[in-house]
């Protein structure tokens, strides 16, 4: 019993590291996966390294094109997406 007494704190203090880093940082992952998952052609967004452009393609599962200027397209990684700026709304069939 005295053992079992000894690892109490332990256990509250990997509870509490358990909910408040975690849990919100597993959290944000999937929202960033969803969003990265979610991108088309024509959406405008910010790469980590700070550059802004519209998806002009998307290549396969982990690749996209963006054009950052008029005529100036480059090749991203999915993943390096870190915010979609503006969406575009599906075409209506």
């Amino acid at each position: 019993m005295e053992a079992l007494g000894q690892f109490i704190p332990l256990i509250l203090i990997f509870a509490i590291m358990w909910f408040l880093l975690i849990r919100p940082q597993q959290k944000k992952m999937k929202e960033h996966k969803a969003m990265v998952e979610a991108v088309r052609k024509g959406d405008q967004v910010i790469t980590q390294g700070g550059i802004i452009g519209k998806i002009s393609r998307v290549k396969d599962a982990d690749e996209v094109e963006i054009e950052i200027a008029s005529g100036v397209k480059v090749r991203l990684v999915k993943n390096t997406i870190a915010q979609v700026l503006s969406k575009t709304e599906p075409a209506d069939n």
